[in-house]
């Protein structure tokens, strides 16, 4: 559904969230969509901007106009790239915190895809237009090593690897509170929160199993540094099996507390280590990135 539309609340429907309304409403647009047409201001209550939390009364106007979508393609950008390997069929980045790894609304430049597609020219076509050559992602405030494909050859290997769990993927996290074991196994399944869809949840309703294992490397007052690998890999899983676990990441303010102990840009997890087969020749690879500086920062702070 595109264009204008104009509503108005019947008196047994008050009480409503604003998105969940619309979407019972609009044919066709969904909630997502439309919590994102409330954020730029194109839906409106009574002629005021709303919120998506709104609870909408008997008698409200609601307006608002859809633009049709737009077709969104990756365009090549000369941004830096901190390359850690690359050949013919593939390149292993070290990810800075705050890149986004690829294209979307709200984000459609100045991500990984757009800096890859600079340097290369090209990337496997598997993931799509908007995807191309992504094997596997980072959060964007997750900094660390991720390896993309140059030909869909490489790109068929590589997810094939992930899928068989054949991928070393080795994190290094920062946790509030001190973990009394050496070491661990986090093995709860992750799903959308119910409530919050921008939030993912342990839950046993539409979820997927997830596996993480754990080591402690270091204690501090207060809090914990971690190895963390992943053995399965689910949308926010450290963060959320952390979380889980009552010991959230530091500067993770979607799944801790919304004040930080440190002024960071984002959680302190870092992709230290990525191992895999190389799809050509069968080679083993393993590669590891540094702690970005922010990171540093901190635990030279917690030791002093």
């Amino acid at each position: 559904m595109t264009g204008r539309f104009s509503l108005e609340v019947g008196p047994e429907e008050a009480g409503k969230r604003l998105d969940v309304w619309l979407t019972e409403k609009l044919t066709g647009v969904s909630r997502t969509r439309i919590q994102h047409l409330l954020e730029e201001g194109l839906i409106l209550v009574d002629g005021k901007i709303a919120k998506a939390n709104h609870k909408v009364r008997p008698g409200q106007r609601i307006w608002g106009e859809i633009p049709p979508p737009r077709s969104l393609k990756a365009q090549p950008e000369p941004l830096p790239l901190d390359i850690v390997y690359e050949d013919e069929d593939l390149i292993v980045v070290n990810k800075p915190q705050g890149m986004v790894v690829h294209p979307a609304p709200g984000n459609e430049s100045g991500t990984l895809v757009n800096a890859l597609l600079y340097h290369c020219g090209d990337l496997s076509g598997i993931g799509g237009a908007l995807r191309p050559g992504i094997v596997h992602r980072l959060d964007k405030d997750t900094s660390g090593l991720l390896v993309a494909a140059k030909n869909d050859f490489a790109h068929r290997s590589l997810a094939a690897q992930i899928k068989a769990r054949q991928v070393k993927r080795v994190y290094l996290a920062l946790v509030y509170g001190e973990i009394k074991e050496p070491a661990g196994k986090i093995e709860a399944p992750i799903g959308r929160h119910p409530v919050d869809r921008q939030r993912m949840a342990v839950t046993f309703k539409n979820s997927r199993p997830a596996i993480t294992h754990y080591r402690v490397l270091k204690r501090f007052p207060g809090f914990t540094f971690l190895e963390v690998h992943l053995e399965t890999g689910r949308t926010h899983q450290i963060r959320v099996h952390m979380a889980y676990l009552g010991h959230p990441v530091v500067g993770d303010v979607l799944y801790g507390p919304k004040k930080q102990a440190f002024e960071v840009p984002g959680q302190l997890l870092h992709a230290g280590k990525l191992g895999f087969y190389h799809p050509r020749t069968g080679d083993y690879l393993e590669f590891t990135a540094p702690l970005p500086p922010a990171f540093v920062r901190v635990l030279d702070l917690l030791s002093a």
